[in-house]
C-alpha cells in the first residue's frame, strides 16, 4: 500500500471514531435568529461600517499586499492604533489580523526560557497554544482562585519574570476574572499581567473599553488583547501597551512580521466601530438588560443557568450526543445556536453557548426559552 493510502485510511479511521463519539463538526452558514455569535452590539451589518468600508475599497483597493514590514503598512492602520490606544487608556497599540495571532504574538515574544506563567485552567485556545509555544515553565491554577494563585506565587522564587495570563470574561463559561484581586497579587509579586479581553472589549466601562477599565486596573495590566472581530463588528485584534512593549512586538513577534497585513478598508471600519461606541453608549445598556432577561426567563422556566450577568450565557448538557440533538432542535425551530463540545470546553460538559445581542427582543427570547425547555424535555 503506497503511503497516501496508509494516511488517507488512517484519517477515515479517525473521522469514524470523531462521528461516533458526537465530535464530528460541520461547516454551516448563517441560519436563523442570531443567538450564537459575538456579534453583541450588532455592529457588523451597521450602515455606518458598511459606508466607511466601501468608501475605503474604492480609496485603497482590496488587499495589503503584504507585511506591514514591506508595502502593507498604511497611514489608516496607524490611525487606528493611534485612536484604539486613546479608548484603552494606553500609549500605544498594534493591530494584528486575528485574535489568534495577537495572542501567539504575545505569549511568544515577552515570555522566554527561565519564565513561569501561570494560566487560568479555562483559558481558551489561542492563549492555550501561545504559552505552549513560550519557552517558558507554565503552572495551571484553578478557575478564578485567587488563594492558590497566591499561594502558588509565594512558592517560585526563581529569578525569572513572572507571568499571569487571564481572560477577562470566559468565552465558554461567561464569568468574569477577579481582575481586581489579580492586580494586587501582581503589585505584590512583580508579576506581569496580561488579559485577554476578547469578549469584554465595547462592553464594560465608562467607555466601553473592557474589563480591565471596569476594574480600573490599567495601570496594573502590562498588555491586554482586545479582538475587534465580536463586540466591534469586524476582524483583527489589538494588543494595547507601553511603547517598549509595542516596539517589541514589531520588532520580534513571528505573527506580525510573517503575515500579510489586513485589507486597509478594515481599518476604516474599525474607526467607525469606535465612532458608534462614544456615540451610541445606550447599546451596551441594551445589551445589559437583554441578558439579564434571558437570565431571569431562563431560570424561571427552570433551566439552569451559573450566576452572572454577561451575555454570554452557557447551558451545560453534559454529553455530545444530546447537546448536538437540542442545538438541532432548536435550529428547526428557526433559532441559530451550536453545540460546543470538546476540545473546546472539557469531556462532559457539553453545552448550549448562548450569546445575546442588541438585536434580541423580549418576545423572541420568550419564544427561545420556550422552544429550549421543549428540546431540553425530549433530549436532555
Amino acid at each position: 500500500m503506497r503511503a497516501g493510502n496508509a494516511l488517507e485510511q488512517r484519517l477515515h479511521t479517525r473521522l469514524a471514531r470523531l462521528g461516533a463519539d458526537g465530535l464530528l463538526r460541520s461547516l454551516r452558514p448563517p441560519a436563523g435568529i442570531d443567538l450564537a455569535s459575538n456579534d453583541y452590539l450588532g455592529f457588523s451589518t451597521h450602515s455606518l461600517l458598511k459606508q466607511r468600508m466601501m468608501e475605503a475599497v474604492a480609496r485603497e483597493g482590496c488587499g495589503s499586499t503584504g507585511s506591514r514590514l514591506l508595502r502593507g503598512e498604511r497611514e489608516s492602520f496607524a490611525a487606528i492604533e493611534r485612536s484604539f490606544a486613546a479608548f484603552k487608556g494606553t500609549e500605544r497599540s498594534l493591530y494584528f489580523s486575528s485574535g489568534y495571532m495577537a495572542n501567539l504574538a504575545v505569549l511568544t515574544s515577552f515570555p522566554e526560557s527561565g519564565d513561569v506563567i501561570y494560566s487560568d485552567e479555562r483559558n481558551h485556545a489561542s492563549l492555550i497554544d501561545g504559552i505552549r509555544l513560550s519557552g517558558a515553565r507554565r503552572i495551571i491554577f484553578p478557575h478564578n482562585n485567587v488563594e492558590e494563585l497566591a499561594r502558588r506565587l509565594q512558592e517560585e522564587t526563581g529569578p525569572g519574570q513572572k507571568f499571569l495570563v487571564t481572560e477577562s470574561l470566559f468565552s465558554m463559561d461567561g464569568d468574569m476574572a477577579p481582575l481586581a484581586a489579580y492586580a494586587t497579587l501582581c503589585r505584590s509579586s512583580g508579576t506581569a499581567l496580561i488579559v485577554d479581553e476578547a469578549h469584554a472589549v465595547g462592553i464594560y466601562g465608562e467607555h466601553g473599553s473592557g474589563l480591565v477599565e471596569a476594574a480600573g486596573i490599567g495601570d496594573d495590566v502590562f498588555v491586554s488583547i482586545n479582538t475587534a472581530g465580536k463586540a466591534l463588528g469586524v476582524s483583527g485584534a489589538f494588543v494595547a501597551g507601553p511603547p517598549c512593549a509595542i516596539d517589541f512586538l514589531i520588532q520580534i513577534a513571528r505573527p506580525f512580521i510573517f503575515s500579510t497585513a489586513a485589507p486597509p478598508p478594515v481599518a476604516a471600519a474599525l474607526d467607525a466601530s469606535l465612532t458608534l461606541l462614544a456615540s451610541e453608549p445606550g447599546r451596551r445598556e441594551t445589551l445589559r438588560r437583554r441578558a439579564a432577561y434571558l437570565r431571569e426567563r431562563l431560570s424561571a422556566a427552570g433551566i439552569d443557568i451559573p450566576a452572572g450577568s454577561s451575555q454570554i450565557i452557557p447551558i451545560v448538557i453534559g454529553e455530545n450526543g444530546p447537546a448536538v440533538a437540542v442545538s438541532r432542535d432548536l435550529q428547526e425551530a428557526g433559532f441559530d445556536v451550536r453545540a460546543i463540545r470538546p476540545p473546546t470546553v472539557p469531556p462532559g460538559t457539553a453545552r448550549l453557548r448562548i450569546s445575546v445581542n442588541v438585536n434580541l427582543c423580549e418576545d423572541v427570547l420568550n419564544d427561545f426559552v420556550a422552544a429550549l425547555a421543549s428540546a431540553m424535555r425530549k433530549f436532555a
